[in-house]
């Protein structure tokens, strides 16, 4: 098995604000409240494990509908979380919600493309699902 070495780099820019960089060379800003020492001005690193969770499994559903040959004309995932009073407070209890547009969309494709994305494709799922009970829901426009 050819194992893949991923990267990513983050920078400091001031405060607790930092530009982060991945592998393909793409940035994005993390950064915290201000009450916290930031500016507010980017996403969390937390906020980013819930971004990176929807993009995940939206890429996937996605991905498979596609295949299935459905008429998806829109899906939108929403991440809600809790997190643990203890450090390192990681989540405990994730819901992920999507909404799925389209004329004539199969319930039972969309079923199996969320299933076949909880189960054997989303890695970013798997990892958090060895701390977090990740309950989905659905709903076809």
């Amino acid at each position: 098995m050819d194992k893949q070495i991923r990267t990513a780099s983050v920078r400091w820019i001031k405060g607790l604000q930092f530009d982060g960089i991945s592998g393909s060379g793409h940035h994005v800003t993390l950064d915290t409240s201000i009450e916290n020492g930031g500016f507010n001005e980017g996403a969390s690193p937390m906020e980013m494990v819930l971004i990176a969770l929807a993009g995940c499994t939206a890429f996937d559903v996605a991905d498979i509908l596609r295949k299935k040959r459905e008429p998806l004309e829109g899906l939108e995932v929403k991440v809600n979380a809790v997190r643990g009073d203890e450090h390192p407070r990681v989540y405990t209890d994730i819901e992920i919600v999507y909404a799925v547009r389209g004329k004539k969309m199969s319930r039972e494709a969309v079923e199996h493309a969320i299933e076949l994305s909880e189960t054997k494709y989303c890695s970013v799922s798997a990892m958090l699902g060895k701390t977090a009970k990740i309950k989905t829901r659905y709903e076809i426009l």
